[in-house]
Formats: structure tokens, C-alpha cells, sequence
């Protein structure tokens, strides 16, 4: 990685990507909810339309083969009214081609929980779309992850849900020299170490790995190193990244946003089961999820509803029986 140059809010790099790509390959575009003049419900695409215009950034849905979408939800609450487009047209249609017919789209827009938006704005989808065979679904935390992610879906042939989140929008990161290439891209599949630790494993994905990390280092102090895996993408899922870091630290704790029942850390869970790491394991595994209810209004009750560092904290001492 080159010297860090620069610090860039997550929002900046979902932009960068989307303007490099639009720039690079001119079967791509960019359609839906307020996206063109108004830039945007968020001022994620703030700009674009005054400089590609509007046969490259739309409000309206339009058909012509060989293109290459890249549909915005407001947030991804709203891609309900499109899921049967998503999971029966979407998803299927290379299958039901006998692989003719690749459908290179991205879904993007924030998911998961914001601040004070209710139950029917505040819900994570990453487990409802990695359900379906046929979607890549990517879940970026920093501001490299977005703009590399979502180079690498624009240019990938299957369609691809992209969940970002808008708590992220405004947080600064720290990025590479390299990174603000127009020829950087991560691989969607790999995980990615954040922090290395020996004694127990935390994997999550979005926002809070950031805390996670918070979390390791408040651990650190006491003398426990967590190993800190940012997942990035749910669909498929690195396996491999998490049985090597559980081989070596026996110990796994999976933290999400999401509700715990068929959630995330429930997939993880039974993969390292199922696998060759769960001989390795001297405790249960433990899952940090958000609470098992619509999200409440009141901030003191949102604020119960959702992971805490502290509950990461609890639940890493409690798995070391420290």
C-alpha cells in the first residue's frame, strides 16, 4: 500500500467509483430514486447528472440490452417493492438461461439501522438477499472498501447488492495512495484481517467492525487481542479467513446489526460447525446481534435495540469465561 494521502468520508469514494466506472465503460448507468437532478435523496450522486446527462443518469427505469445499471434505493427498506425483480428476475435469469443471459446490476443504497427512522426504516437485509443463490451481496465499512467493492460490482457480470450504510456517509477514513487509483478494486468474496489478535475471533461486517475494533482495543488494554475480520462481502462468504483465525485463536464471537434468527453470525456459526474448525473451539460460539424486535422510535430504546460497544465487550469476556 502507498503512503496515506488523504482522508475521504464514505460517501466521497461511493461517488469516485461510480464516476470512474460511468467515465471508463459507457454501457454503464445510473437510475431510480431522485437520482438525477435532485442528486440524489442522499447527495450520493451529488454532480453526476450535469456531467453525463440524462442518458446516463435517470429517475426513469428504461430497457435496452447490454448495459450495465447501477440502481440507487433511497434505502434498501424501499427495495421491497422491487424484491420480486431482484430475487425471481434478477438472480435467476443466468440459470434460467442456461448462462446466455448474464445480468450485470447493482443494487446500492444504505441498509441497516440509522438514527431515529423507526421500525419500517431501520432494517438490515443483508441476510435477506444472501438467502438467494444467484446475487453477490457486499457490505463495505470503510471508505476503501466502498470505492473498491463497488468498482469490482459495476464490472461484475452477476447481479450484485451492494447494502453501504448511512451512519458511514459522514465518517472519515484514512486512504492509501493506491486506493484512490482509478484502477483500484477489491476482489468481492475476501475478507479481511483488521486487526490480528491470538486470543479470540470477531468477525463482522458494515459499520460495526468499527466497533469491534473499538472494542479490541479497550480489550487490549487488559491484556486480550481480538482478531478483527471485516467481512465485506456476505455473498459469498470467506469461510476459509474465518476457520484459519478460529484454528488460531479458538475462541469466536460474530457481531451484525441484523436480527439474530437466520442472521449472519447464525450462517457463520453453522459454517464453522460444519467445518474443520469447530475442533479448534474451546467455548460456544457467541453471536452480538441487533435485538429481536422492530425497531423502536425513542432513542434510549433505539439505542438498546442495536449493538453497543460494551456488548461486544461483554460478549468476548463471556466466551473467554474472563
Amino acid at each position: 500500500m502507498g503512503l496515506i494521502e488523504t482522508e475521504l468520508t464514505e460517501s466521497d469514494p461511493v461517488w469516485s467509483a461510480m464516476d470512474e466506472e460511468l467515465e471508463r465503460d459507457e454501457r454503464v448507468f445510473l437510475m431510480v430514486e431522485e437520482v438525477a437532478q435532485y442528486d440524489g435523496a442522499l447527495q450520493v450522486s451529488r454532480g453526476l447528472w450535469k456531467k453525463y446527462g440524462d442518458k446516463r443518469i435517470s429517475t426513469l427505469p428504461f430497457l435496452r440490452a447490454g448495459l450495465r445499471p447501477i440502481c440507487e434505493f433511497m434505502t434498501f427498506n424501499f427495495s421491497m417493492q422491487a424484491i420480486d425483480q431482484v430475487i425471481n428476475s434478477a438472480a435467476k435469469t443466468y440459470y434460467m438461461s442456461a448462462g446466455l443471459q448474464p445480468v450485470p446490476i447493482v443494487f446500492r443504497g444504505p441498509n441497516g439501522a440509522s438514527a431515529g427512522v423507526a421500525a419500517q426504516h431501520s432494517q438490515c437485509f443483508a441476510a435477506w438477499y444472501a438467502h438467494c443463490p444467484g446475487l453477490k451481496v457486499v457490505s463495505p465499512w470503510n471508505s476503501e472498501d466502498a470505492k473498491g467493492l463497488l468498482k469490482s460490482a459495476i464490472r461484475e457480470d452477476n447481479p450484485v447488492v451492494f447494502l453501504e450504510n448511512e451512519l458511514m456517509y459522514g465518517v472519515p477514513f484514512e486512504m492509501s495512495e493506491e486506493s484512490q487509483s482509478k484502477d483500484f478494486t477489491i476482489p468481492i468474496g475476501k475478507a479481511k484481517v483488521e486487526r490480528p489478535g491470538d486470543h479470540v475471533t470477531v468477525v463482522s461486517h458494515s459499520r460495526l467492525v468499527g466497533h469491534c475494533l473499538d472494542a479490541a482495543a479497550v480489550l487490549a488494554k487488559e491484556g486480550i487481542e481480538c482478531e478483527v475480520i471485516n467481512l465485506r462481502t456476505i455473498r459469498p462468504m470467506d469461510v476459509e479467513s474465518i476457520e484459519a483465525s478460529v484454528m488460531k485463536t479458538n475462541h469466536l464471537v460474530t457481531v451484525e446489526g441484523g436480527w439474530p434468527q437466520f442472521g449472519v453470525g447464525a450462517e457463520i456459526c453453522a459454517r464453522i460447525m460444519e467445518g474443520p474448525a469447530f475442533n479448534y473451539l474451546d467455548a460456544p460460539v457467541t453471536r452480538v446481534t441487533g435485538v429481536d424486535i422492530p425497531m423502536p422510535y425513542a432513542k434510549i430504546l433505539e439505542d438498546h435495540s442495536v449493538p453497543q460497544i460494551k456488548d461486544i465487550i461483554f460478549s468476548i469476556k463471556k466466551t473467554l469465561n474472563v
